[in-house]
Order: structure tokens, then C-alpha cells, then sequence
């Protein structure tokens, strides 16, 4: 058993005695914490959970029951190499989920700060996920891909390896990602498509009515004027530049799969 500091380790939870244990853990019963872990202060492991190795947790993570944190990746080509996954202060993850470190040596998964992770899904090998992340029961996010702060994944949705998910996107239940989704807008269909801007999210994150008639008016350009993309995103600059629409079209500008289309 690791020296620790004002921790509450169950009996039956199997702790090694090189994890790192910060001050405020809990530790539930029939936990299991490998060597080269490390949990920071005020983490709550409810019973069940098993972290492997490699894996750090900072502040205030509630980990709840039948979770596997830093799993082997599901990938035929990983070789057992040292890597990592790295998980940031304040997030609650929720019961029977996995997520997976990196493929290649010393490469790692990453997610951020305040994400809220539901029930029975996956986050798999070199994934990036931002902050404040809502990640709905059942999902299933493939190898490397990136998700930016306050995106909205709800339930169900199966995101396809190297896309990437934009700022406040709110993707619907059961909805088949295969492309890069810009930020700020609402998406569903099975293979995902824009339905018009995400006014609720936008207004919840502390945007004002100019700074959403930016984006409403950035949208109609993007999608609805019948212009070229790089013509669209050179009157979006032109006509309605603030600092979200910036975003908006560096977004697109640094996308290789291409965006999601009416």
C-alpha cells in the first residue's frame, strides 16, 4: 500500500504500492490501481474501478463503478509499448466506461477539465478531448479524434477516427460522424449534417446577440448562399469577422476529411 495523506482506501481495493495517492482520495471497494498511476487530490473511485497503469488523474475526478481507465488501445497494430492517458481535474465519468491510451510509444489520450462522460461508452487510443466536454450514454469515439471545449455529444453517436468535433457542436442521438463538424452549430441525421446554429448552447456558454447573429449570419453564408467554400469563407472574414467566427473559419480552413454538408 502507497503512503498517503488523509485517504480513505477500502480493504478489499488493491492499490499498488508505487500508484501515487494524493490527499482526499477515496478509494471504493474492489478498486484496483496499478503501478505508475497517479490519482490527484479529492478523487472519488467508486467500487469496481480499475485504473491501469500509466494512467494520471488530477484533481476532483468522480470515477464511477465498472470503469477502466487507460486501457490497452483497440488497435491491431499496438505493440505494448509504454504510453499514456492523461486525464485533467474535475471531470465525472460515469459507470462501464472505457478509455484508452496511446497507440504509439509514449504517445497519449488526452482529456481535459470539467467534461461530464455518461454511462457504457468509449473514448479510444489519441483522442483529445477539451473542456467542459458533455459526452452522452452509449457514444463511441474512435482513435484520435479531437473534440473542442463545450461540445455536446449526446447518445448513441458513433464518431469516426480523425474527425474532429468544433466548439459548443451539439451532435444528436445516433448520428454517424465521419467528417470534421465546425463549431457553434447543431447537427443529426444518420450520416451528420448542419441543422441551423446552437442558439441554446451558445446563449448557456455566455454569448451575446451580437456575437450569435455573427454566427447566424456566418451560417447562412456557409451553407445557404451557394458559394464555393473558400469563397464562403472569404465573406464570412469580410462580412461578419468576430473572434468566434475566426474560429469558425480556421476550423474549416485546418480541416483534411472535410466538413459535414446540407
Amino acid at each position: 500500500m502507497p503512503p498517503v495523506t488523509n485517504a480513505q482506501i477500502a480493504p478489499t481495493a488493491r492499490v499498488h504500492r508505487d500508484a501515487k495517492i494524493g490527499p482526499g482520495v477515496v478509494v471504493g471497494d474492489f478498486c484496483v490501481v496499478e503501478e505508475d498511476v497517479v490519482l490527484g487530490a479529492g478523487c472519488f473511485l467508486e467500487p469496481y474501478v480499475y485504473i491501469k497503469r500509466w494512467t494520471t488523474l488530477g484533481k476532483r475526478n468522480h470515477i464511477s463503478a465498472g470503469t477502466v481507465l487507460g486501457t490497452d488501445p483497440l488497435d491491431k497494430s499496438f505493440k505494448g509499448d509504454r504510453s499514456y492517458l492523461k486525464i485533467g481535474n474535475g471531470n465525472k465519468i460515469r459507470e462501464h466506461y472505457t478509455i484508452s491510451r496511446g497507440t504509439a510509444a509514449e504517445s497519449e489520450t488526452v482529456v481535459g477539465d470539467d467534461n461530464y462522460i455518461m454511462t457504457s461508452g468509449h473514448i479510444a487510443h489519441n483522442c483529445k478531448i477539451g473542456n467542459q466536454v458533455v459526452i452522452a450514454s452509449g457514444a463511441l469515439v474512435a482513435g484520435y479524434v479531437v473534440v473542442e471545449d463545450q461540445a455536446f455529444i449526446s447518445g448513441n453517436v458513433v464518431v469516426h477516427q480523425y474527425s474532429k468535433i468544433g466548439r459548443l457542436a451539439m451532435i444528436g442521438g445516433g448520428t454517424r460522424v465521419n467528417l470534421d463538424v465546425p463549431p457553434y452549430f447543431l447537427y443529426s441525421d444518420f450520416n451528420v449534417r448542419p441543422t441551423g446554429l446552437n442558439s441554446v448552447g451558445l446563449r448557456r456558454a455566455g454569448f451575446d446577440s451580437a456575437e450569435i447573429a455573427a454566427l447566424k449570419a456566418a451560417y447562412k453564408v456557409l451553407y445557404r448562399s451557394g458559394l464555393k467554400l473558400e469563397d464562403a469563407l472569404t465573406s464570412i472574414e469580410h462580412g461578419v469577422s468576430t473572434e468566434h467566427t475566426r474560429h469558425l473559419v480556421s476550423f474549416i480552413r485546418s480541416s483534411t476529411r472535410g466538413i459535414a454538408r446540407e
